[in-house]
This record gives structure tokens, C-alpha cells and sequence, in this order.
């Protein structure tokens, strides 16, 4: 556990009483400040409570009278679309309000540091799609290097569980814009932007405000080095921003299907190759198409991202290209669940909306599509340029008759449920076929979530085929 910092002998509220909550309430004590918590939920107050954790309405009048600061949980809305009524209490109260991210920057550096011959740091993630690829690559390859190294954030633990660090050890950490946007500190070493699509765009009042929330990451600690992609508008802005001339390599551009160039720092990948440029010349390369963990373009980005912050702690690329191969990529991320009689399946729950839906569809040739749940604004009308890929969809949930108003030409079946969906695309498939499981659609109307979307995808696959390797 990281111990809060700052807030002996005082009393902190903390709001939200989930994972992150909780875990900011246990570091909040270890740290010798005095936890009031409260959730609009009875079972996360139940929660609390049987921790030892003092509960406390803090809408009510008073509720701040001594305390020294609100601590937020990031699910929880503090502007748009309308502000939590807690929340506006602190307000009103002029209360300090921050988040367990921004108080774990301000915790995070210890004295014990000076007895280390390197002190460890911190890479953050952030962007629309990728970024947990992203976190998740960098922390296989430094660990698949013998470098100690800990995962942390939106992904594997929550930023106060993580163990105290070793020496030169590195926290990766996964940021959602939920946990950028009020974080009062946010101080990484290395801050990377994968790409941006819209997305949580009534949490942050429109696209601007989201890419406000991401841009933060790097605007409010002006880390050493910032690691951006740049196929979007907002990721050229944001490099411009951050640095000083085209030879400032503080600053390393990415991008997937673009040739980058010009005096500083930069990696790419184009038709399937990385590659690392330096003051104009390449420097690096590795072959990405046989990396069967990082598999279309949209990966492709990742694994540029991920080689540039490695390159930046001091890695050689034989090392980094060594640590992909052996990469077997996150579950419900183009996760291929199995593989037999030249039929592929792969698991891309994680797609639950049309943009990360597109990105799986160019990732694959003659696609057998499962897709449909509660869909989204729009649909899939903006697939229509890689239906080309598909040989057929079978569509399953709320969506599934919707869907199929969209699909133009494109041979389909509507069958309601997964099970139908895997059986019938099970009894179409030939040779050479994909059958993608990527829903460009919400969970909710059949499973809790994506992962147990995935999940039932992946047993039902199984109860048919021997799993793949």
C-alpha cells in the first residue's frame, strides 16, 4: 500500500466506495488521516462500515464543518451532466475537492527514495481506445526484461494498491478521462496519448471537454518526455503544445499507417513494420505481422507507443521486439480464443462501440461478424466502409433488427442470442474465415458487462473446439 501524504491528523471525506474508494479510505488511514465516507449505495456503505470506516451523509448540512478536503470516486459526475449533490455541498463549503489519482501523485515520492541508486517513475496512459493494450505491452516487456515493474489505475490494481517501489522500478499506469480530469496532481515521468474518438461525451460536456480532460495529463506536471499519437487533429495539437521545435525530442510522435519525419523523434507503423526514426534517419524496426498478441493496425499504434516509452527507459529494440512476440495480448482485445480446421476465432468484446468496432474489422480478411447488444447513437451506419470484410453477421440483442437496417448488401442472420450466433457462424464457417465476436454495441440488455460477454463467448467457443495452443 501507498500511504496518503499530506493529511495526518485530519479528517478527509471520501465519496464513492467502490474499488478506488475504498482502497483511497484505507491509504487516507494508513497515512494518519481520519477517513468520513459515504455512498449513495447501501451495499457500498455496508462495505465501508465493515471495514471500520466512519459513514457520513455529506449532503447534509455541516457535513464539512471539519474536514479538510473531498476525495471523489471517478464514476462519479462533478460537472456534467450535472454535478453530485456532494459535491456541490464541498463547493459550497469551499472544500478542496480531488480524486485518488491526484492524491496518490502528491503521496507517491518517499525519503527512503534517497537510499536508491535510480528512483523509480511513473508512465501514465490515457486516450480513447487502446490504452489499457498499451499499459499492459509496456509492463510485459519490462518485465519480460527481469525489469521490476507494477501495473496500476483503470487497469490490474487500484493506484494505492500497488507494493512501495523498488529501486528503478517503473508504475504503469492505466488513466481514464475520468481519472485525468480532477485529478489535482498529475505529475508521471512519461505521459502517452494514444488517439482520440468520441466517447463519455455527456460526463464531459462534449468532445472538447473530453479531450480537455486527457490533455490535462500533460499540461498540469509537464512530464519528461510525452509519447502522443498524431493521426488525430487533437494529438497534432497536442504535440505542437508540448514542444519546443521539431527537434525537441522530449516528445516522441506516433502514429499507425502514416510515414512520420523531420529532425526529431518519432515511430511508426506502415503496412505491418515499426519503425524508429532519430534526426531524420531509422534507427529501429521490427516486423510486426507475425505478433499473433498484436494483431490490425489499431494495434499496431499500441505497440508503437508502447516501443516509444520503452525506448525512453532505456531499452534496445531486439529486447522490446523479443517481449512482443511472447505477448498474449488482454482478454476481450482481439483475443483469439481459438483456432482449428483454419478457422479462427477471436474475442473482441471489449468493442462496444462503433469506432473500436471498425478497428477490429480492418484487423481481420473474411469475417463472420457477431455484433449487436444495446447499441449506441448512430448504430453501425459508419462501418459501412469495412463491410467489405464481412462475409456475414449474425446479430444478437436489443440491436440485432436495427443492425441489420444498416448492413446494406451484407449477407446476415438475425440470432438473437449468443448461443444461436456461435452455432450458426460455427456452421457456416470455411477455411480461412475469422469469426469476430467484436458487438460494436452495450453489454447490458443480456450480461453485466463486456467481460462476461467475452467470457460466454469464449466457453461456448470451447464446448466446441479445442482451445487454440
Amino acid at each position: 500500500m501507498i500511504p496518503v501524504r499530506g493529511y495526518a491528523g485530519e479528517t478527509v471525506a471520501v465519496l464513492g466506495l467502490g474499488r478506488s474508494g475504498l482502497a483511497a479510505a484505507r491509504a487516507l488511514r494508513e497515512g494518519g488521516g481520519t477517513p468520513v465516507c459515504w455512498d449513495d449505495g447501501a451495499e457500498g456503505r455496508a462495505r465501508a462500515e465493515s471495514e471500520g470506516f466512519t459513514l457520513r451523509d455529506l449532503t447534509r448540512q455541516g457535513a464539512y464543518d471539519d474536514v479538510s478536503a473531498l476525495i471523489v470516486s471517478p464514476g462519479i459526475p462533478h460537472l456534467y451532466p450535472a454535478p453530485n449533490k456532494a459535491i456541490a455541498a464541498a463547493w459550497e463549503a469551499g472544500m478542496p475537492v480531488d480524486n485518488d489519482i491526484g492524491l496518490f501523485f502528491a503521496s507517491f515520492g518517499s525519503a527512503d527514495w534517497a537510499q536508491f541508486d535510480q528512483p523509480p517513475r511513473v508512465v501514465a496512459v490515457t486516450g480513447s481506445n487502446g490504452k489499457s493494450t498499451t499499459a499492459a505491452l509496456i509492463h510485459h516487456v519490462l518485465e519480460h526484461a527481469g525489469k521490476p515493474a507494477q501495473l496500476a489505475g483503470n487497469i490490474g490494481r487500484g493506484v494505492f494498491d500497488i507494493d512501495p517501489p523498488q529501486d528503478g522500478e517503473v508504475v504503469v499506469l492505466e488513466l481514464s478521462s475520468y481519472q485525468t480530469e480532477l485529478a489535482r496532481a498529475l505529475t508521471p515521468d512519461i505521459a502517452v496519448f494514444t488517439n482520440l474518438t468520441p466517447d463519455h461525451l455527456d460526463r464531459h460536456g462534449g468532445l472538447g471537454g473530453y479531450f480537455a480532460a486527457k490533455r490535462r495529463l500533460f499540461a498540469e506536471g509537464a512530464p519528461d518526455r510525452c509519447v502522443i499519437g498524431v493521426d488525430e487533429p487533437e494529438g497534432r495539437f497536442l504535440a505542437n503544445q508540448q514542444s519546443q521545435g521539431p527537434a525537441d525530442t522530449r516528445v516522441i510522435r506516433v502514429s499507425s499507417g502514416t510515414k512520420l519525419g523531420g529532425p526529431g523523434w518519432c515511430v511508426f507503423a506502415r503496412k505491418g513494420f515499426l519503425s524508429e526514426y532519430r534526426k531524420g534517419k531509422q534507427v529501429g524496426s521490427i516486423d510486426l505481422r507475425g505478433i499473433r498478441g498484436l494483431p490490425g493496425a489499431h494495434n499496431h499504434q499500441n505497440a508503437c507507443a508502447a516501443y516509444a516509452v520503452c525506448r525512453s527507459l532505456g531499452m534496445g529494440p531486439n529486447s522490446i521486439e523479443a517481449a512482443f512476440r511472447d505477448f498474449e495480448g488482454l482478454p476481450h482485445r482481439s483475443q483469439i480464443v481459438a483456432e482449428q480446421d483454419g478457422v479462427t476465432w477471436v474475442n473482441d468484446s471489449k468493442a462496444t462501440n462503433a469506432d473500436s468496432a471498425a478497428q477490429a474489422l480492418q484487423a481481420f480478411d473474411r469475417i463472420r461478424w457477431i455484433a449487436g447488444g444495446l447499441g449506441k447513437d448512430g448504430g453501425i451506419a459508419s462501418l459501412a466502409p469495412h463491410l467489405s470484410r464481412v462475409t456475414k453477421a449474425y446479430l444478437i440483442g436489443h440491436s440485432a433488427r436495427d443492425f441489420a437496417l444498416q448492413l446494406g448488401n451484407t449477407a446476415h442472420e438475425i440470432c438473437e442470442t449468443m448461443e444461436m450466433a456461435v452455432a450458426c457462424a460455427a456452421a457456416d464457417a470455411e477455411p480461412g474465415d475469422t469469426i469476430l465476436l467484436a458487438p460494436a454495441a452495450a453489454s447490458f440488455d443480456q450480461f453485466p458487462d463486456f467481460e462476461k460477454r467475452g467470457e460466454a463467448f469464449m466457453e461456448l467457443v470451447r464446448a466446441r473446439l479445442t482451445p487454440a495452443g
